[in-house]
């Protein structure tokens, strides 16, 4: 294939995702010249940044104030000292780490991290790629390979400069063996980094893994096999220092003495189980510089979030602690319902799921009799709320690439008496012989919890089985749901995506990963559709893998999250505006290196109206 038919390809496969994503479709593909730099797509026309754009500019001051960190901040800003944001974090979670390549499942539920360094991309409000330490990219030919290009600006704040071998040490380490890194399926298939899955199995040295440092700003990524999705899945490339990671370990990040920072923020407090503070990063040399001067966490348990929002300890909260009664209560308040905001944050789905190697649940007619127990309109109406959450009865979240939602929606409906007669079929006549079921959580919120209870209760009365939750503590949770084999038969947990293809949610499900289910078709079908080049054929395959997932009940889809949640109306600039999609809100990835949030986000002088100086 050559370059120039491959940008093409590359191109509309690329944009297609990011603005399916959002619900719209791309304009007509236009040809795309041979390319020589990354080809970024903010549309489905072409264009080649030649170097990384400004940070969304704020409104000129007509009385400017000092500069502060390198940013003028908006006349109608609140002084430097009151650019402060505090949220909560979830004080129950486990919290290992603030650096996402050392763990993301035990990073501490909510807390603001993944601020240290900046990724090779990070995304607008929109979902579509910006430069971010990258200031251009480029694939080779078959799209095996791609080379990025550093911004020679960056420096860590202890003065040495940002380079290739960071990312290197980084990665070698987030595969090693002996790191067993709670994330590492998301750089094997599809697109697996080449060696990825062998240097994780300790078959070859990290030495072979496929990046690699050509010079101090150029850094090249091999993959397995073709990955045009590579650049949006880089999106959690934020490196470690490589000089502080050989003198102190993976976790000198975790002490403000040994932090090191290339990114907009830099650790000033972490106090484990109670607080962690970020500062303006006075160093940072990067495109994404803050507006918001200090970030503040604050530990508590996830049921005091609302009231601790209404009492102004934070500064927002997201809609999954507002359940029914709260959402009640907003109802009846002018005021709140003004700092209400509706977005589909990371098109998130809660899903029952089985350990499909061992019995009752290795029996298709067991899992296929339960998947029918799941009321899912009483579920929102009673106690999730609509301005939560819509029905699932399938993985992808309509308006999401490839999603196939109404082709798929009769087969897990809500249907007792066809549940019993399943139930009857599986050897289990009126739940006689069936084993008491027990339904792990993950560390859940209230309403998740009263949903679970909800569908127990469902369970018990219609199929005479028994069933009893067990909200367990993130750690536990995901320990258990990682072992090999998988300690957890039966079990409730949510997913959202980590990129915007369809092969990042699907693949989810691929033998060996997250789950026990195993299906030869549907591996297939997912790796072709990962790979290929052809955008309606890939389209088609993964609907008809999503159509096997559905039918094969590997799992029960039960809602997919919309988030209603607060922010306070102090809190303003382009990132918290309505994006394309009509969602509003700062949007998924939030406030990190991630997204472009941290150059417009401010906090407007009316702060002064709702709570005092700090």
């Amino acid at each position: 294939m050559s370059q120039k038919r491959y940008a093409r390809w590359a191109l509309a496969i690329v944009t297609a995702m990011f603005i399916a994503a959002c619900g719209g479709a791309p304009a007509a593909e236009q040809p795309a010249e041979e390319p020589t730099a990354v080809v970024i797509p903010t549309q489905a026309s072409v264009t080649e940044p030649t170097a990384a754009p400004e940070p969304t500019a704020a409104p000129e001051p007509t009385a400017a104030p000092q500069p502060i960190n390198g940013v003028t901040l908006p006349a109608d800003a609140a002084p430097a000292d009151q650019q402060v944001i505090t949220e909560y974090f979830d004080s129950t979670a486990a919290f290992e780490s603030l650096d996402f390549l050392v763990t993301v499942y035990n990073g501490g539920g909510g807390a603001f991290r993944d601020l240290a360094s900046d990724s090779l991309i990070r995304l607008d409000k929109n979902f579509r790629p910006l430069p971010g330490a990258a200031l251009e990219w480029t694939p080779n030919a078959d799209g095996t390979e791609w080379t990025f290009k550093l911004d020679p600006n960056l420096m860590w704040n202890d003065g040495t400069p940002v380079t290739a071998a960071d990312w290197v040490t980084s990665f070698q380490y987030a595969a090693n063996k002996d790191h067993a890194w709670d994330f590492a399926w998301y750089y094997s298939a599809p697109g697996a980094i080449k060696n990825w899955d062998k240097v994780g199995a300790g078959e070859v040295p990290d030495t072979d893994l496929g990046v690699i440092a050509v010079d101090a700003n150029t850094l090249v990524f091999q993959t397995e096999t073709p990955a045009p999705f590579l650049p949006a899945k880089l999106l959690y490339s934020a490196p470690l220092q490589k000089a502080a990671f050989e003198k102190y370990g993976p976790l000198y990040n975790n002490d403000p003495a040994t932090s090191v920072s290339s990114g907009p923020y830099v650790l000033k407090e972490w106090t484990k189980g109670e607080k962690v503070v970020w500062e303006a990063n006075p160093d940072y040399k990067g495109t994404n510089k803050p507006l918001i001067q200090k970030l503040v966490s604050i530990a508590a348990k996830p049921e005091t979030f609302f009231i601790g929002y209404r009492n102004g300890e934070i500064d927002r909260l997201g809609g999954e602690y507002i359940g029914a009664a709260e959402t009640e209560i907003i109802a009846g308040d002018p005021e709140l319902q003004k700092q209400q905001y509706t977005n589909a944050v990371d098109f998130r789905t809660d899903y029952l799921f089985f350990d499909t190697t061992s019995a009752p649940f290795d029996n298709l007619k067991v899992r296929q009799a339960l998947s029918h127990m799941v009321d899912r309109d009483t579920l929102i109406a009673d106690i999730l709320g609509k301005a939560q959450a819509i029905p699932a009865y399938s993985f992808l979240m309509p308006g999401f690439h490839a999603s196939n939602s109404d082709g798929l929606k009769d087969i897990q409906a809500w249907d007792p008496e066809k549940a019993k007669a399943l139930l009857a079929e599986a050897g289990y006549p009126d739940g006689k012989g069936f084993p008491k079921l027990e339904l792990w959580l993950r560390a859940e919120s209230q309403n998740r919890i009263d949903a679970a209870n909800r569908i127990c209760a469902d369970i018990k009365a219609n199929l005479n089985i028994e069933c009893e939750v067990s909200n367990k503590e993130r750690k536990i949770f995901m320990e258990a749901l990682n072992a090999k084999p998988t300690q957890v038969k039966f079990g409730m947990v949510s997913y959202g995506i980590d990129f915007f293809d369809a092969s990042n949610m699907l693949g989810v499900f691929r033998s060996g990963g997250r789950h026990s289910w195993k299906n030869e078709a549907y591996d297939k079908l997912v790796d072709e559709a990962s790979a290929s080049t052809d955008i309606e054929g890939r389209l088609k395959q993964f609907q008809d893998a999503e159509r096997i997932l559905v039918e094969d009940a590997s799992n029960i889809f039960i809602v997919h999250r919309i988030n209603t949640g607060l922010i306070k109306p102090y809190l303003v600039g382009e990132a918290v505006e309505p994006n394309e999609a009509g969602f509003n809100g700062i949007q998924w990835p939030g406030i990190s290196t991630y997204s472009n949030v941290l150059s417009s986000l401010y906090i407007h002088k009316s702060v002064a109206d709702y709570k005092s100086a700090p």
